[in-house]
């Protein structure tokens, strides 16, 4: 890795702190300082420098947009128990899909259901059953939760 000045640190300080990525400061560090670095060496740079990367949000699709924006009052309301919390069930299958090292389905506080699964590779996966179904952060929690403790009884 090349060994840069003070001042060529603080240009890059500087290009960090503006928001550049890690691809637009090996740019500037070729083109403006004359120096070259692979992407890994630029990325261990910001590391020793202990510099964070402005991370930039993503754009939000026009109807996930509209969504926060309207009134909480037009917000469905969650589907609280007598305990105020939430009822998510997880079930293990006793023999798993085909593609599956294990599977089961989940069932979410307001009664949607969904398969779900963790491949051979150790990846998890659901599948709705309603197309296009997304629980709630807090139904996917319980389910994580609850599936964790499944998995650990049946001996995973």
């Amino acid at each position: 890795m090349a060994k840069l000045t003070p001042e060529q640190i603080t240009k890059v300080s500087a290009w960090v702190a503006e928001g550049a990525t890690l691809s637009q400061i090996q740019e500037r560090l070729s083109t403006q300082l004359e120096v070259s670095m692979t992407y890994m060496d630029v990325r261990f740079l910001v590391d020793d420098l202990n510099l964070a990367l402005v991370e930039k949000e993503e754009p939000k699709p026009p109807e996930v947009a509209a969504a926060e924006e309207a009134p909480a009052e037009a917000a469905a309301p969650a589907a609280p128990t007598a305990q105020g919390a939430s009822v998510v069930t997880v079930e293990v299958d006793t023999i798993a899909q085909p593609h599956a090292m294990v599977s089961g389905h989940v069932t979410f506080s307001d009664g949607e259901k969904a398969d779900w699964y963790i491949d051979h590779q150790g990846r998890p996966g659901m599948a709705a059953r309603t197309p296009g179904y997304r629980p709630t952060p807090q139904d996917i929690t319980d389910f994580q939760v609850k599936l964790d403790a499944a998995l650990r009884q049946a001996g995973y």
